[in-house]
């Protein structure tokens, strides 16, 4: 997911959720992913867990950082799309 410069707060990707994302969940299936690209999820505070265990378990995670490092370029793999 790239988020555009907007006036509106990105929001949770869980199913849903409207909470004013806090969190990206950076991720790549290996099956359909070259190894240094990273799709993205954003998870309010209430479904960081849930999103993060939901790609845990299918070996899917990669990173999570607060959406404001990422928006900075100082999370890890900051540049790759979504």
């Amino acid at each position: 997911m790239n988020h555009p410069v907007s006036d509106e707060t990105p929001t949770c990707s869980a199913k849903g959720c409207r909470t004013d994302a806090v969190w990206v969940l950076a991720w790549n299936n290996p099956k359909l992913h070259t190894p240094d690209r990273r799709k993205t999820w954003l998870a309010c505070e209430e479904h960081r867990e849930h999103l993060s265990q939901f790609l845990g378990v299918r070996g899917f995670l990669k990173d999570v950082v607060r959406l404001e490092q990422w928006e900075s370029g100082t999370g890890a793999g900051s540049a790759a799309d979504g």
